[in-house]
């Protein structure tokens, strides 16, 4: 087993039992809300961004521990924009180093086999050159992988929650989550990435969106390896075919991609996300 490998099945472990820290015997978020100095609580807001940074927060000090116990020490990213939002060093050897991000998001409540999806890092500046070290902690090619701890949730929603109304602490326990019944995974990124962009026009990677491929690493990119998903990404959009119409394209697309390389599509995992 590899270094990498070792670290990755470490990580999943851990993953596997986070659940029990943060959800009650009936699948809600133990975290109700904000507590005030006069002991109000005021309901935290289905925010997306919102959720995830308390989640992050909530999830910190298991991550912590976790990292002590393996051997290794955390340094958090220096900014909100840095890449990747940890990173563990190893405590006795800096040379080895692992990127973590943490991925939130929520279940399709109309197709449940289906998530909204997730961004897996830029394809930008320190993708392409690895000695960059611009919106990065440590520079790319430094790490010895990229990995995320994945949270796939279920929001409530309706009348169960009411984010106008304050409680007090004497009230704690009926209060509803806003979020229940967490997922918790880990993977390489590489593993469950799309061909697809991540979010409008900034340079990120896209995710899959199927649950079941999520959990079990089946991204498009998962039989290619992970050198087609570099050499993708770092030429995502910018090598110019022939549209067959007469006209040119830019190649956007994995099939497009691994053709124009000669490579064997038949190792293209389909996306089943619809």
């Amino acid at each position: 087993m590899t270094r990498k490998e070792e670290f990755g099945a470490k990580l999943t472990e851990m993953v596997s039992i986070l659940r029990q820290y943060i959800s009650t015997d009936d699948g809600q978020w133990t975290v109700k809300g904000f507590i005030d100095c006069f002991k109000n609580i005021y309901t935290i807001s289905s925010d997306t961004k919102v959720i995830s940074k308390i989640l992050e927060i909530h999830l910190f000090p298991h991550i912590l521990k976790f990292a002590h116990n393996i051997g290794y020490k955390l340094v958090l990213a220096e900014h909100q924009n840095y890449y990747p939002d940890i990173s563990f060093v190893k405590s006795d050897d800096d040379s080895i180093k692992f990127a973590v991000d943490y991925k939130t998001t929520y279940r399709d409540q109309n197709k449940p086999h289906l998530c909204n999806g997730f961004t897996l890092g830029s394809h930008g500046e320190y993708f392409e050159n690895r000695t960059s070290t611009k919106n990065i902690q440590f520079p790319y090619a430094s790490y010895s992988g990229h990995f995320c701890v994945g949270i796939i949730y279920e929001r409530i929603c309706g009348a169960a929650i009411d984010e106008t109304k304050t409680h007090h602490i004497d009230e704690l326990h009926s209060i509803a989550s806003v979020v229940k019944n967490f997922q918790f995974f880990a993977a390489e990124k590489w593993t469950i990435a799309s061909d697809k962009g991540g979010s409008g026009n900034t340079a990120n990677i896209g995710s899959i969106k199927h649950i079941k491929s999520i959990i079990s690493g089946r991204g498009m990119f998962s039989m290619l390896g992970e050198h087609w998903f570099d050499d993708y990404w770092m030429n995502y959009k910018k090598i110019i075919i022939p549209d067959g119409k007469g006209g040119t394209k830019k190649i956007s697309t994995l099939k497009e991609f691994v053709e124009y390389k000669g490579g064997d599509t038949s190792l293209i995992v389909e996306t089943r996300d619809r």
